[in-house]
């Protein structure tokens, strides 16, 4: 039996429709499995959370810091915080102070 050669045409055709195919896999694998895609999704989501309890940490730090600097006022310094820094700073105590050091966990 002979079957008859496909013409030209038709050939083309089948391969752009091929192509057509490949591509739509192609982007298919990349919605689901691509760094956007649906796999990625929880990562990002899980990524996120934990970028947000860093930022709302670092607000924490930079409220205590920004209540601390206002403390340190050259024009209104408070005398408890000028006494820390002094100890701290300079290792100063007086005979009759005890140091009692505390975990800030």
């Amino acid at each position: 039996m002979n079957h008859p050669l496909p013409s030209r045409a038709a050939a083309a055709e089948k391969l752009r429709q091929f192509g057509a195919l490949g591509y739509l896999l192609v982007l298919g694998g990349l919605a689901f499995a691509g760094p956007y895609g649906m796999l990625a999704w929880g990562e990002n989501l899980s990524l996120l959370d934990k970028r947000e309890a860093q930022i709302a940490k670092l607000e924490r730090e930079r409220a205590d810091l920004k209540n601390r600097v206002a403390l340190l006022d050259p024009e209104h310094v408070d005398p408890d915080i000028a006494g820390e820094l002094i100890r701290s700073d300079l290792n100063v105590v007086h005979p009759d102070e005890y140091i009692l050091e505390l975990d800030q966990d």
